[in-house]
């Protein structure tokens, strides 16, 4: 199992919805930064973003397990790279997700 890097690319902002549904201070995503970087593999990041983590955690996992592309290679055609998005339909955070050559380590005890 490998980790993963994640990359956040974007933050966005859905203006036209926000001005329709968000309070009037709404900005874009105040957990996250671009450039930011996380290393994943299975657990969260420390200090990433819980809702951002369900919205992606299958593609970590996947890439992690050796996945190579998805939907049948005309989504990202480069080889073990997914580019995700958080689940916030009015700011949603962009996201690079890599496996890299570095080993998981299990940095816990697991309970018997």
């Amino acid at each position: 199992m490998k980790r993963c890097k994640i990359t956040i690319l974007k933050r966005t902002l859905q203006e036209d919805l926000a001005r329709e549904y968000a309070g009037p201070e709404f900005t874009r995503c105040p957990m996250m930064r671009e450039g930011q970087v996380f290393y994943a593999d299975y657990a969260k990041p420390e200090g990433f973003c819980d809702e951002a983590w369900k919205a992606i955690y299958q593609y970590v996992f996947a890439l992690s397990h050796g996945a190579g592309t998805f939907y049948y290679g005309d989504w990202i055609t480069k080889e073990g790279v997914a580019i995700c998005s958080c689940n916030d339909g009015l700011r949603p955070v962009i996201m690079k997700i890599e496996r890299t050559d570095e080993e998981s380590e299990i940095n816990y005890e697991p309970i018997p």
